[in-house]
Parts: C-alpha cells; structure tokens; sequence
C-alpha cells in the first residue's frame, strides 16, 4: 500500500467498507514570550467543517500520557490501541489520516500507528486544504460519536520506531546512526524562535525542518534531495527529534516514504533533553 492518497483519490473511496477517516490535528502556537508551545484541541475546527463521515481523534485527550514528565510522551502500546479502536480502527480497517496544520499531526498519527504495527494507513496528501481546494464536500456541525471498532486494534509494537535518551546517546558515538532535527535552522542553530529549555540541538545532530516537507505532497525523489543536502544518507539509520516528537514524526514519515527503512522518533524529544544539564547541547552553525 502507499503511503499517502490524493484528495480525488480517498473522494472516490469514502463509504467503502472498512474505511476509516480520521482529522489528527491539534493547533499549537509558541507563547508571546517563547517560553514554551502553547496548545489547543482542534475539535471546534472540526464541528464546523472536516471530510465527510471523518473521526476527530484529539491526541490532547488520547495519544499523550500526562503522567509523564515531557510533552506528548507516548502512552502504552495498549492504551494508545484501545484509543484507536475507540474511534473506529480495528484489525480490518483501512485509515486515511489528515490534519489542518500542515501535515506535522497527521504523521504524529501515522508513525504512532507504525509504532503499534498497523500498516494500512495513508496519509491525505495537502491535508484538509488540498482537500477543500479541490472542492470536495465538506460537512458541517456537531459530529456523530465514533463508532468503536468491532475488532479493536491489537498492538504488535514497532519498538524500534520509537527511540529513547539512551538510544540518542548511544546514536551519538555511532557512525550508521544519524540524528536529525526537524526544527527550525534559527531553533537548531539556537538563534531564535522557541527553546526547549537551553537554546539549541542535541551535540552532533543534523537539521532538516519538517516545515520543507510540504504537507506530503513533496515526491520522493524531492525528499531524497533534501536529506542530501542535509547530510542524511541512504542506509543510514535515523533518529528524529523535534520539541515533543511531532515534527519528527513527520521528518520520519516522509523519509520512509523515500526509501529509507530504519527509522525512529525520539519521543522525549528536546523537551526531555534540554532539561538535563547534563545531556550535550550546542549552538550555531552546524
């Protein structure tokens, strides 16, 4: 199966059997000061316009365990299935994934499908703009509740797409791993924009924004030029971060739809890293 749908395509598959639609957005903004990322449930957005007969899965309410102790840490694989399931996905379904921010949650979505071992998922190409650009029906207000899946999903845990601060560590004296941030260049260099508790990147890593990756609509070949020039190499296996894991998730999407095969997302991110002094942290060029 690919990876992404055009908007004509997943038009002409909606009410297929088995299809399940899910809006993953959550809208995020720095805060005045660039404290830290402000965040807001998209869900009002959704109630007044989204894809016909789609499911708004808030990752505020369900794919984000607040016991830990960084932004947007992951819950357990069998939390994070039952959420899913709830909304409809299930062992015979067939998901198509879209946001209206920019692609960044749609693949948060995906890769943490990838991470339960789920493969039949998409990710709409533009998102929900490409989709009203194309003047596809849109449906307004309050949504029906999700119909739970009537074979919930089983987690079969992808343990190696999601990395931790001791693979990043151990990654950092490693030749064949990469670590890549899908920041900003003014974040990565630690010239502006929002800090996760020291200005910067993780000591050694590469920078290539997830904001270059075009809502998945850049073609692989377009990828593949950008990982070049960031110094990301076929064969290489790579360990995104970003503030929270979202960037990165879609830094990893992307990269394995151009080919690349071992893939993960640091799931602490920079804001479980920049909050230890101990974890190496530099700035400017590089």
């Amino acid at each position: 199966m690919t990876l992404t749908v055009t908007p004509a395509g997943l038009a002409a598959e909606l009410g297929t059997p088995g299809l399940v639609v899910l809006d993953g957005s959550v809208f995020q903004r720095p805060a005045p000061d660039l404290s830290t990322m402000l965040q807001a449930s998209a869900r009002p957005a959704f109630a007044q316009a989204r894809i016909p007969g789609s499911v708004h899965l808030d990752a505020l309410d369900w794919l984000w365990d607040r016991a830990r102790p960084y932004r947007f840490a992951l819950p357990s694989p069998e939390v994070a299935a039952a959420a899913f399931a709830a909304h409809g996905v299930g062992e015979d379904s067939r998901v198509v994934l879209y946001d209206r921010v920019g692609g960044n949650w749609a693949a948060r979505t995906f890769w943490t499908l990838r991470w339960l071992g789920f493969d039949a998922v998409r990710v709409l190409e533009g998102g929900f703009a490409a989709w009203q650009g194309a003047g596809l029906p849109v449906e307004a207000g309050p949504p029906a509740p999700p119909r739970p899946a009537a074979r919930p999903l089983a987690p079969r845990p992808r343990t190696a797409a999601i990395a931790d601060r001791a693979d990043v560590l151990a990654a950092l004296g490693d030749p064949a791993v990469l670590v890549v941030n899908a920041l900003s260049s003014e974040q990565h260099a630690g010239t502006g924009g929002l800090s996760y508790h020291r200005p910067g990147r993780i000591a050694g890593s590469r920078n290539l924004p997830a904001t270059r990756l075009a809502d998945a609509t850049l073609p692989p070949a377009g990828i593949a030029a950008l990982a070049a020039e960031a110094g990301i190499a076929p064969g290489h296996r790579v360990i995104a971060y970003c503030g929270g894991g979202i960037a990165a998730s879609n830094l990893a999407f992307n990269l394995l739809r151009a080919g690349w095969a071992e893939l993960a997302v640091y799931d602490g991110s920079l804001d479980e890293w920049g909050r230890d002094p101990s974890l190496p942290m530099e700035t400017g060029a590089g």
